[in-house]
């Protein structure tokens, strides 16, 4: 049996190799996707929330840079709205459930010439139990939040890698000299 899954995972491998799959990150910090996200810079983002995502996402984003700081050539704008909606409703009409919802549409624009390269929105939603004490409420209301904008940073950014990846967001190639 053991010699059985031994080999069926061996030619399950040979078999994902010549699929094209291939890693995002190849060649760390001197691939191609990591030159493109080194650089974006990410343009202050109005709110509370817009804080949580902006410093959420410059984690990422100087975590692929080998912790320097963001590049200028590119930046990335994202507007944010966020709305909470009640959902449980007992019969006094007192809410027992929330859901948290976090939306982002954002935008990668070459500095220089203004130009949109990318525009797509990301999205996380979160259930919020609603107990007796507001100050629990409250905090997990806040703690949702946080994990809501954690998860929007992961996906503009596996966004941004994929974009790069496919080629977007590479530096023009520079005029021969005549």
């Amino acid at each position: 049996m053991k010699r059985l899954l031994t080999s069926s995972l061996v030619a399950a491998s040979l078999l994902l190799g010549g699929c094209g799959l291939r890693p995002l990150y190849a060649n760390g910090s001197k691939g191609a996707v990591a030159q493109v996200l080194a650089d974006v810079d990410v343009a202050p983002i109005e709110g509370h929330n817009g804080w949580l995502v902006r410093n959420a996402l410059r984690d990422r984003l100087q975590a692929t840079q080998g912790g320097h700081g963001a590049g200028q050539r590119l930046r990335l704008d994202v507007r944010l709205e966020d709305s909470i909606t009640g959902l449980g409703v007992r019969s006094d009409d007192a809410v027992t459930r929330e859901r948290r919802t976090l939306r982002a549409r954002y935008q990668l624009v070459d500095a220089a010439s203004g130009e949109v390269l990318l525009d797509a929105t990301a999205a996380q939603d979160g259930g919020i139990d609603v107990v007796g004490s507001e100050y629990s409420t409250i905090a997990a209301e806040s703690t949702t939040l946080e994990r809501l904008a954690s998860g929007i940073a992961d996906q503009i950014v596996a966004r941004l890698a994929v974009f790069a990846d496919r080629g977007g967001g590479q530096p023009a190639p520079s005029a021969p000299a005549p």
